[in-house]
């Protein structure tokens, strides 16, 4: 079994859902993140996208951005925010096994493979002895589509949604003939060891938007199973993930925030307040909320204001049509992204999670954020004892 500080028990998963707004989201205690208050004003100050308060817009015919033009764009385009820099440390600590972790998502996770770019890699640069594997295609969903009736019928199952991969990945469902023609895929899921994930990132929710899939069966006129539908997918496909790796931990990410534009480049609105008719990509994410809810596992937000200050005025920014992260966008989430699996290792406080909120314009990728000594001891002081006794991989004394 990998090593203890991996696993959470129940008590402390329902306590941090009580006393949390969110998983991992920063605490409501304005004294304990008094070093970032200053940005998340400025965060609060300069959103101006839609409030709850605004009119929804029912929209039916969304202009989605071609994934594979903007994958060859994205990768044969230069960057200036682009580094070469090998952030991996390495030390006399004793560390005995890698922290393996695995990503399942849609084209937020799958783009930038290409050149090393994508979230996974990223996030595997800043986690010391640490291997991503990247399960990512880009256009799928959680859940399985509306067309799959036979939801049984393993020998001839085609779908490579969340769920099917998770089939895949358990052995129910044949990989070879499933990703037959994304050998890349193939080659990353017969890497797997499920007995040693130490990690699972999962990340679905604009593709279920575009595709009209329903929420929940709860909210659906008509008889339908969950597999069918964003919650009940995610719940399903978590819970297999539960029982083939029983020592890993799961993040849940939201979809992310957006814009939606029609044919002729009229803003619609953002994913607050446009509708697909069943609800919008924000009410997806608070679904993906329940679902960690239900589950007992993390989340973590990219819809809303938790983390940094990643919409409307700044989409041009970290977006590169509105709706998928640039390579700028990809190197925030993976810094915050991050200090979960660093956390869970010991490799830094939890501090550091709970108190990094980025602004998009003074954001440096090859920063290392850490907080200050001074504010550690005042108010993690557990966490500024172990500081000062070398505990932290990451994280020396200042």
């Amino acid at each position: 079994m990998k090593k203890n500080i991996l696993k959470f028990s129940a008590i402390i998963l329902s306590l941090s859902l009580l006393t949390c707004a969110c998983s991992f989201s920063k605490s409501d205690n304005d004294e304990s993140t008094e070093n970032s208050s200053d940005i998340a004003s400025s965060i609060e100050a300069s959103d101006s996208s839609a409030s709850a308060s605004d009119s929804i817009v029912v929209y039916d015919e969304f202009i989605e951005p071609n994934y594979d033009e903007l994958v060859t764009i994205s990768e044969n385009s230069s960057d200036d925010n682009s580094t070469s820099e090998d952030t991996t440390i390495t030390t006399d600590f004793d560390i005995d096994e890698n922290c393996v972790m695995v990503f399942f998502g849609d084209s937020q996770i799958a783009n930038g493979k290409g050149d090393g770019t994508d979230i996974p890699s990223l996030v595997s640069k800043r986690v010391p002895y640490s291997t991503s594997i990247n399960l990512g295609i880009g256009g799928t969903t959680a859940a399985v589509e509306l067309t799959t009736s036979n939801l049984s019928d393993y020998a001839n199952w085609n779908s490579t949604c969340f769920y099917g991969m998770v089939l895949a990945l358990e052995g129910t469902v044949d990989r070879n003939s499933l990703l037959a023609d994304k050998p890349d895929i193939l080659e990353n899921m017969n890497k797997i060891d499920p007995s040693q994930v130490d990690f699972y990132f999962i990340e679905y929710g604009a593709n279920d938007f575009f595709n009209k899939i329903p929420l929940d069966k709860y909210g659906y006129e008509g008889d339908i199973d969950d597999l069918h539908t964003y919650y009940g997918a995610l719940c399903r496909g978590i819970e297999k993930l539960k029982e083939i790796s029983p020592q890993a931990e799961i993040i849940l990410i939201s979809p992310f925030y957006g814009i939606y534009k029609d044919a002729n480049g009229t803003y619609l609105g953002d994913s607050y307040i446009t509708s697909n008719g069943i609800g919008t990509l924000a009410d997806y994410a608070k679904k993906a909320k329940n679902v960690t809810e239900t589950e007992e596992i993390y989340y973590f937000d990219t819809m809303f204001r938790t983390y940094c200050d990643l919409y409307l005025d700044t989409v041009d920014q970290y977006l590169m049509d509105n709706l998928h992260l640039n390579l700028l966008g990809r190197q925030v989430f993976s810094r915050l992204l991050a200090h979960i699996p660093n956390w869970r290792m010991g490799y830094e406080p939890y501090a550091y999670l709970e108190t990094d909120i980025i602004q998009i314009e003074n954001f440096n990728p090859d920063e290392y954020y850490r907080y200050r000594d001074d504010m550690l001891q005042y108010y993690y002081p557990e966490y500024y004892e172990k500081l000062m006794n070398g505990e932290y991989l990451l994280a020396q004394p200042q």
